[in-house]
């Protein structure tokens, strides 16, 4: 306030300092009225004190009461005089047209020196200023038109100016200059007409502007500046800007309802005026009919209140939106007679209906599924804005037990009123909310449902795992029934990926090859590929933690493969090394990124596919005959981390996932089984798997097995026979495991070899291939690899799986007969690698030799 007011005994060098104050406090500025000065001076004194300025109260209170005795005295002095003007309040009107002055005179001064970056500044102020004169209807000042006419030409000489001048201005002053002509051009082409009235006869449209100031200063706009005012009878009416007053009565609302929804998306509307407008209409509205009307409008004008894309609603306006969703379904759910409806026959909305006029049902133009939607995708949002390491995160995570009411509540009223779209819609909702959650986070949410008045049919009643997987099942198996493919989609995914969160492999594998969703995946939208990526990924740990390694490596190669992992699963942004991604992509990539309680540990993710793939990947290095199959690979990310580690002449102690995982498989190579243990178990992500003491128990017994079966394939063309027992004792394996893994491996024609139960022992068969008979080998599977390749492209071009059955069984009877080939030639053997794998073989047998002395010892 010390801008606006001056004490009555300032000197004379402060006004001079000080222009625009003295005209401030002026009482003779254009016969402008002045309040009447106080009779006595003890009540002058205290006025003074009271506007005292921010420079007098920092001082101290020696000089306080100094100024206080000048004052009293200049004071006594104009009363003799009959000289001392009283102290006038300036309007809001006025104190724009100052400000505006004041950014003139900045503008003026920062042309002289030739600053355009400044003028620009000055400028996009004087530009705010005048837009908030249209805001309150008053008419564009001479002052602003004037400058405009003066900026134009000073441009236009300054651009003249910088083609001939040898010493060009630097490139921010440049900009500022060119970016000032076209702001100039846009507001010339704005203001034009006012421009022209202007330049025709200046001093009668200043007399014009300056006689329209004196009505409306003697005459003044009821209520022009405030918002709200109180009317006698304590009711409460809304001022507009244009001086017209607003009664907040039942008989009113519907034309309020109106007024507010025609300013609805217009520029410069004050959305939280109409916020406020909407509130007071509720607080009045007295029927059903009425509450109903003005909860659609006040739920939409909270959505629109923040209408930026990029950011999310404020907690607290989110919180007030779901409480009026929540109180319209109560309305509409326990009224049968009102129903909200997205199509309706058109009606009279400033007239009051009634179940008697409407003949029994009364039928309103709205959609509650869209604001369920609304509300559930601006809490998604918001989790995606907020750090997701702080407090602040699981706070606003809380509110997911309101949200999830919320859907409840409105799948009961679309079942009551039997509204099938819409109904599989929010159920859809309800079911993305509990279907990769644990069994006690879903029994949270359901234990706030059933609390509730209005539930839906489903709810969950027990506290059973069973009885969640019973929950999800019902809530799929509506949505396969309805005609929605996207929602039956998608329901599927939710399923499977339920069934492998709860360890149910088998039922989750059979629905994903039934559904043949990894046909048309491809086709589908970028949430339905994200939601598949989250389900292959998840049924890949389910493998894992059951010890299907196979199984795992083989569903996780697909997404590791593609080395995009964050991704695939909207955990984050690939950044590629010379690509950058524009502000729109970089956008769209951030709104699809899923909530953080709801990300997979890619580490986690990480370490179960490349042990996985060191189970299956070991034993087939020691089983290749030639360096030529050595370039089959089964898993290329785990066979180049491995080639890496090789590579380095020095290796120290494992720090990282991966560098754990490269010494165990070292280690398995080099026939150190329980040093590969060790290592494994000692990695310390497997602790945030719910079953982490029994995840750690499988790996050890995997990697028993599968150093056994790396052991036999390293020796089998070294020796003649090999005793079970000895390979049950190395091994640490019961005898009975061993004869069956020996079992397989001869079944499954891995191992040349014969199982001699009476004597316990394996009799291996030898037979030395030539050279050109390993080549043919080689080249009847590179053949093989190309006729398979040749049919690929044949169902591709032909469109369809034409033929396939014919060339699939003729597939058949070629195995077949090689199969039998192979029996008569006395099996395939390996007696050609022994040489090159000596050195291997050596390092194996040390570290075999190295564990049974241990034993012994």
């Amino acid at each position: 306030m010390s801008r606006f007011f001056r004490q009555a005994g300032d000197s004379d060098s402060d006004s001079d300092s000080e222009p625009s104050d003295e005209e401030l406090m002026s009482s003779e500025d254009e016969g402008a009225p002045t309040q009447a000065r106080p009779a006595a001076p003890a009540a002058k004194s205290a006025m003074d004190r009271f506007l005292r300025t921010a420079g007098d109260e920092s001082s101290s209170s020696e000089s306080d009461d100094e100024d206080e005795d000048e004052s009293d005295k200049s004071e006594g002095e104009d009363d003799e005089e009959g000289e001392k003007p009283g102290v006038r309040i300036l309007s809001a009107q006025e104190k724009r047209t100052k400000e505006i002055e004041a950014t003139g005179k900045a503008m003026d001064n920062a042309l002289k020196i030739n600053d355009w970056f400044a003028i620009s500044n000055e400028f996009d102020k004087l530009v705010r200023m005048i837009q908030r004169q249209h805001n309150v209807s008053e008419p564009v000042p001479p002052f602003y038109l004037r400058t405009l006419i003066g900026l134009e030409t000073s441009v236009n000489d300054a651009l003249a100016k910088e083609k001939t001048a040898k010493k060009k201005m630097n490139a921010t002053n440049a900009k500022a200059l060119t970016a000032m002509k076209q702001k100039i051009k846009k507001a010339h082409k704005e203001y034009e007409a006012q421009i022209k009235k202007y330049q025709v006869d200046p001093e009668a449209f200043e007399r014009d502007y300056a006689s329209t100031n004196i009505r409306e200063t003697a005459a003044p706009t009821p209520g022009r500046g405030a918002a709200v005012a109180v009317a006698d009878d304590d009711e409460f009416t809304t001022v507009t800007k244009g001086g017209k007053t607003m009664a907040f009565t039942p008989e009113t609302i519907f034309k309020n309802l109106a007024a507010v929804q025609e300013a609805r998306g217009k520029k410069n509307t004050d959305r939280a005026e109409q916020i406020r407008i909407l509130e007071k209409l509720l607080e009045v509205a007295v029927t059903p009919y009425q509450r109903i009307r003005v909860l659609l409008a006040l739920i939409s004008s909270r959505f629109d209140y923040n209408s930026a894309v990029s950011t999310h609603m404020p907690a607290e306006l989110w919180l007030s939106a779901q409480r009026e969703v929540d109180q319209l379904v109560s309305i509409v759910a326990a009224d049968s007679k009102y129903s909200v409806q997205e199509v309706t026959e058109d009606y009279d909305e400033l007239v009051e209906r009634t179940p008697a006029s409407e003949g029994g049902v009364v039928r309103i133009r709205g959609s509650i599924i869209s604001f369920v939607d609304r509300l559930d995708d601006e809490f998604t949002r918001s989790l995606q804005n907020i750090d997701p390491h702080g407090t602040e995160y699981v706070d606003r995570l809380k509110d997911e037990k309101v949200l999830y009411c919320t859907i409840c509540r409105a799948q009961a009223f679309y079942e009551k009123t039997q509204q099938s779209d819409p109904l599989s819609r929010v159920i859809m909702r309800r079911l993305e909310h509990i279907y990769s959650k644990p069994n006690p986070v879903v029994q949270a949410l359901e234990s706030a449902v059933n609390e509730s008045e209005v539930k839906p049919s489903t709810t969950l009643t027990g506290q059973d795992q069973a009885d969640t997987t019973a929950l999800i099942h019902s809530l799929c198996v509506y949505l396969y029934k309805s005609g929605n493919t996207l929602l039956r989609t998608r329901a599927m995914l939710s399923h499977i990926f339920h069934h492998a969160l709860y360890n149910n492999y088998h039922t989750a594998r059979d629905m994903l090859l039934m559904s043949h969703l990894q046909e048309s995946i491809h086709s589908a939208d970028v949430a339905t590929q994200i939601l598949y990526n989250r389900t292959v990924v998840q049924l890949g740990l389910c493998a894992f933690r059951l010890g299907l390694i196979k199984e795992a490596q083989a569903t996780l190669q697909e997404i590791f493969t593609t080395q995009r992992v964050k991704e695939l699963l909207a955990q984050g942004v690939h950044q590629q090394r010379f690509q950058t991604l524009s502000p729109e992509q970089e956008k769209a990539e951030k709104q699809r990124q899923l909530p953080f309680h709801m990300h997979i540990n890619t580490e986690l993710l990480e370490a179960a596919f490349l042990v996985s793939s060191m189970l299956v990947e070991i034993p087939l290095l020691a089983s290749i005959d030639s360096e030529e199959q050595k370039r089959k690979t089964i898993s290329k990310p785990f066979r180049r981390l491995l080639d890496f580690a090789d590579r380095q002449v020095f290796t120290g102690p494992p720090e990282s996932t991966r560098d754990h995982i490269m010494q165990a498989s070292k280690a398995l190579q080099d026939g150190d089984w329980e040093k590969c243990r060790d290592l494994i178990q000692s990695i310390k992500i497997w602790t945030l798997m719910p079953e982490a003491a029994s995840v750690k128990e499988m790996l050890g017994r995997r990697i028993q097995e599968q150093g056994l079966r790396t052991y036999l394939f390293t020796y089998a063309p070294h020796y003649s026979s090999c005793s079970l027992s000895l390979l049950s004792r190395t091994f640490s394996l019961p005898l009975r495991t061993v004869t069956s893994i020996v079992s397989k491996m001869i079944w499954s024609e891995e191992l040349a070899a014969s199982l001699d139960q009476a004597g316990g022992v394996v009799v291996f068969h030898r037979i030395d291939l030539t050279r050109p008979q390993q080549l043919s080998q080689i080249i009847a599977e590179k053949v093989s690899a190309m006729v398979d390749q040749n049919e690929k492209s044949l169902d591709a071009r032909m469109g369809g799986n034409v033929g396939w059955n014919e060339r699939q069984d003729n597939k058949g009877e070629k195995r077949g007969e090689q199969t039998q080939e192979r029996r008569g030639r006395g099996e395939r053997t390996r007696g050609a690698r022994g040489g090159a794998r000596g050195g291997r073989g050596a390092r194996f047998a040390q570290g075999l030799g190295n564990q049974m002395s241990q034993r012994q010892a």
